[in-house]
Order: C-alpha cells, then sequence, then structure tokens
C-alpha cells in the first residue's frame, strides 16, 4: 500500500535534524494494525508530527541481519520472559547509505539502551572490530553467527512539541537459508520517548481507536515463523494475533 501521498501533508524533518531524538537510551511502547488503520490515521497525525525525508522519500528501506549463538540464546532469554537481555544486529539504511553494528539492551526496568559502530556493510561473519565492539558492550565475547535477514520499509515521525520518535514499519519480511515468511498487511508501530507518557497523540490516537499497547520483537517473531522446531509457545498467542490483525480484526 502506498502511503507517500499522505506523507506528503507532512512538515519534512531531515536525518541531520533528527540528531536532537536519537534516544539511544529510552522506553519503547509498541503497537500492531494493518495497512488500512495506518492510511487512515495518518492525516490525523500531521499537526503534529513531522516526517523524516531522505533523497525526497518519506517510506526508507531498511535491511538487517541478526546474530544469535548457535541453539540462539538470544532469542530463548526474550522467549522466556528474562530481563537484561540483548539483541545485536546488523542494519543498512539504504536510502541515507549507512550501516550499523548495533546492540539493543533491554534492562530490568524495561529500558532500551542501545549502542552502535558504523560499518562500511553488513557482515555475514563478525570481523575482527566487531567482536571487540562487542566484547566492549554487553555481550560480552559469546560466539554468535548470522542468523536471520528482516527487511521492511520505514516511516519516521518526529513530534513537533516533545522529544519523541514514532516509527510505522510496514512491508515486513523474514529470510533464513533460503525460507522467507512475509508478514502481510501488517504495521508495527512504536513509539520512542525518554519516559514513557501517555500523553503522546499517536498515543491518544491509539486510544480512540481501541488499539491496546503490544509487545513484540521481530527478530522473535521471524525466528518463531522460520523455526518451528524452536521453543515458541510463549509466542503462540502473539502470531496469531498477528494473523487476526492481517485480516483486518483488531487485536
Amino acid at each position: 500500500m502506498n502511503f507517500e501521498k499522505h506523507l506528503q501533508d507532512f512538515t519534512p524533518i531531515s536525518l541531520s535534524e533528527m540528531d536532537e531524538v536519537k534516544l539511544l537510551n529510552r522506553t519503547d511502547t509498541k503497537f500492531v494494525f494493518n495497512n488500512q488503520q495506518l492510511l487512515e490515521m495518518l492525516p490525523q497525525l500531521k499537526a503534529d508530527y513531522k516526517a523524516l525525508e531522505i533523497n525526497g522519500k518519506r517510506a526508507a528501506q531498511y535491511q538487517t541481519l541478526y546474530f544469535d549463538t548457535d541453539d540462539f540464546q538470544l532469542y530463548t532469554l526474550h522467549h522466556n520472559g528474562k530481563k537484561n537481555r540483548n539483541k545485536v544486529r546488523f542494519r543498512s539504511y539504504v536510502e541515507s547509505d549507512l550501516s550499523f553494528l548495533e546492540v539493543k539492551f533491554k534492562d530490568n526496568k524495561g529500558r532500551t539502551i542501545k549502542n552502535r559502530i558504523r560499518v562500511d556493510e553488513i557482515e555475514s561473519e563478525l570481523s575482527d572490530e566487531s567482536k571487540k565492539f562487542l566484547i566492549n558492550t554487553s555481550v560480552g565475547n559469546q560466539e554468535l553467527e548470522a542468523k536471520i535477514w528482516n527487511n521492511f520499509k520505514r516511516i519516521t515521525l518526529v513530534n513537533v512539541a516533545a522529544k519523541e520518535r514514532l516509527t510505522l514499519d510496514f512491508n515486513l519480511s523474514f529470510e533464513q537459508d533460503g525460507n522467507k515468511h512475509e508478514l502481510e498487511n501488517i504495521v508495527i508501530a512504536e513509539v520512542k520517548q525518554e519516559k514513557a507518557s501517555g500523553t503522546s497523540a499517536f498515543i491518544k490516537l491509539m486510544r480512540k481507536h481501541r488499539i491496546s499497547n503490544t509487545r513484540i520483537s521481530k527478530y522473535c517473531t521471524g525466528t518463531a515463523l522460520l523455526n518451528k522446531k524452536l521453543k515458541h509457545n510463549l509466542f503462540k498467542e502473539k502470531l496469531l494475533q498477528l494473523k487476526k490483525i492481517s485480516n483486518g480484526f483488531n487485536s
């Protein structure tokens, strides 16, 4: 679905102007709904948000390669609800021609802390420099290997009055060892704030549409969908929810 028409009604913001809302230490509030709902909601957001524009585009392509241990320890920790856990990925921001190795650490207070370094390209095997970076973060010296690709398009909106960033991800797909799964008609929204606040214009809009916030990980979702033998019983309800939303039913 093409959202560009509605995005042109937003005041643009450049990548350099977004430096004030990097929010590498933040709280995240997530919502899931379908493409038609986003299409209907975008006009209601233009007064409160600016839209990131890169090279004339307001919907950017992202490519991500996630890393985990041979036996998926990072996935399992998330599945079991453990706090103080890591997510390790390479991410390429296609339109801006930037790539990073990123570590997202979720602490026991529910905050997300992201550390990253610039890399030339996504690595299928960790270089010595990348391994050194991981050792110096909360990941330590765990042996990690490439596991799953995730591609999607992202709309990034920045609140005009508060330190808040809103990302809207759609056209999501996952690929591992030649197997592919697409999340059709699904949008994952994430409100990023220094401190969780219900005063967000987007969160208010979610309440108006009776869409509840939810916990969802793109990495864990893709891993569960493409690795049926992995333990995923605690994600079954989430996967059923995604199917319902895709078919036009609210969560």
